[in-house]
């Protein structure tokens, strides 16, 4: 059997105490869809809700410690696959978002190109919307609604594709 060095066991539960932050920063919903030892689930709930520092650092230790009894790679892979989804969901707000803004910036090459992209966009629907952003920017006052409406239908298209 293979000696394992001092640091290298330091480094495996500072991984482990790692992982269990993430779990105890995940939201109710998203712990339910990983599926952890009840021991696990159990501590990390307990830890969401003490909020004096030593104590939380403490609870964080002993999941650590319950993260090195058990197989850790599916639960790192469920937080994973977890945090790619909210990296993939902001990465789609902030192309709705830049499309958005240069849409009501007159770049109407951009309408053919969304409709495209997005086959739940229907082009006549989308130049109203457009036109009416463009027209409210226009205004002494205008109003942020149209520019609001504009990017929800095309926030709403993008996740249906």
């Amino acid at each position: 059997m293979e000696k394992i060095s001092k640091t290298r066991k330091k480094r495996q539960a500072l991984s482990a105490q790692d992982l269990g932050e993430k779990l105890v920063n995940l939201t109710e919903e998203q712990l339910r869809k990983i599926e952890l030892p009840e021991e696990v689930l159990s501590a990390v709930t307990l830890a969401k809700t003490i909020k004096k520092h030593g104590a939380r650092k403490r609870q964080m230790q002993y999941i650590g410690v319950l993260m090195r009894r058990t197989d850790a790679t599916p639960i790192q892979e469920a937080v994973q696959n977890l945090e790619e989804g909210d990296r993939r969901r902001a990465e789609r707000h902030k192309q709705v978002e830049r499309w958005r803004d240069e849409l009501i910036r007159g770049n109407d090459a951009l309408i053919g190109e969304i409709v495209r992209t997005l086959p739940d966009a229907g082009k006549e629907q989308l130049t109203a919307l457009v036109t009416k952003a463009r027209e409210e920017l226009i205004k002494a006052n205008p109003s942020p609604a149209p520019a609001r409406a504009l990017f929800r239908y095309l926030h709403k298209s993008a996740q249906r594709s």
